[in-house]
């Protein structure tokens, strides 16, 4: 590992940031609540690039990540609450505790272990509850499967996929029944809002049993749907028609042909 060029690149980030907090009029007035909501844009782009498959992007979204996060350290050390150095140190001193199979004697030989020592050495660390590292912000979809992975790291878990599929269509069936079909007041919708969550949850954990990310998928198919959508916008704007106006019949035609295409 060549740690000398990785350190003098570093070190260039962190004088390019000295001197960007000290002349520059914009990031001179940065506070770490207004560089939050910019943080989490960089982080969603990062995603975008991943999902993309676009390494070159992705190479540059790391860096603007990257850049925010000396930033926040750099405003610590103004506040002389941390630097950077305690920033890296900190997380280097986490991952060495963290890993006792490597740093230790404990032997840990396949993932699950790994993550069921993990989460036991939070607890030991003074956390309350094994999902309580949860962030509550995330969104909801990704938030189900970070519960259900901690659970399942305490131990707390289906044993087989075909349990788990039997929930889903348990939960399917009793929706089904329940909504499908009826006009619902305001206090069903609240039900069927509960059942649809449960519903949903039991899909993100056989999900999770086949090895497959909800959140990736579910995106993969909003752009799949999008693209499709302006095919089907494209077509009808070269007819000379409003979406509006067409029948879903006609509409129909276009979003197949867009789907034979692979749009």
């Amino acid at each position: 590992m060549k740690y000398p060029q990785s350190a003098e690149a570093f070190d260039r980030l962190l004088v390019i940031m000295d001197e960007l907090r000290e002349k520059c009029p914009w990031d001179k007035k940065q506070t770490m609540d207004t560089l939050r909501h910019l943080t989490i844009e960089e982080t969603y782009e990062l995603s975008d690039a991943i999902l993309e498959g676009d390494l070159n992007e992705i190479k540059k979204e790391i860096g603007d990540v990257f850049l925010h996060l000396v930033f926040y350290s750099k405003i610590g050390s103004e506040q002389s609450a941390f630097d950077v150095t305690d920033v890296l140190n900190g997380i280097c001193e986490k991952l060495i505790s963290r890993h006792p199979h490597i740093y230790g004697d404990v032997i840990a030989e396949t993932e699950e272990e790994v993550k069921s020592n993990w989460e036991a050495l939070k607890l030991k660390e003074g956390n309350k509850s094994v999902l309580s590292g949860v962030p509550s912000s995330l969104p909801a979809l990704v938030k189900s499967m970070r519960i259900q992975e901690k659970a399942r790291g305490a131990g707390f878990d289906w044993e087989e996929k075909e349990q788990v599929w039997a929930k889903v269509e348990e939960e399917l069936g009793e929706f089904k029944a329940e909504f499908v079909g009826k006009v619902l007041d305001e206090k069903q919708k609240k039900k069927a809002e509960g059942e649809l969550g449960d519903l949903i949850f039991s899909l993100v954990n056989f999900a999770r049993f086949i090895d497959i990310n909800p959140e990736t998928a579910l995106e993969r198919t909003n752009r799949k749907f999008i693209q499709r959508f302006q095919h089907l916008e494209k077509r009808a704007n070269e007819m000379g028609k409003n979406l509006s106006d067409m029948t879903l019949a006609e509409m129909d035609v276009y979003w197949e042909e867009a789907k034979r295409e692979d749009v």
